[in-house]
């Protein structure tokens, strides 16, 4: 959430959690990875129903997306 790749989240009636996040391009090496690891974050949380990440490309992400606090762990400021 930090590095400001998480855009959209949605939380309906009956606990289903729909998030929209990016990656930092579409070439990231954790493609394959990070979405799942995000739903299955979500999906664990007491009172979820189930969750669902959609990938999604605009806005694109860029630096500026990232909070204060995880600038200094990537050297960006």
């Amino acid at each position: 959430y930090e590095l400001g790749l998480i855009y959209k989240v949605v939380i309906d009636d009956d606990r289903m959690v729909n998030i929209d996040m990016t990656l930092t391009s579409p070439s990231c090496p954790s493609a394959a990875e990070l979405p799942g690891q995000v739903k299955n974050a979500v999906a664990a949380v007491s009172g979820v129903r189930e969750a669902k990440v959609a990938s999604v490309w605009e806005p694109p992400w860029d630096a500026s997306r990232m909070s204060d606090e995880a600038r200094p762990g990537l050297d960006r400021w």
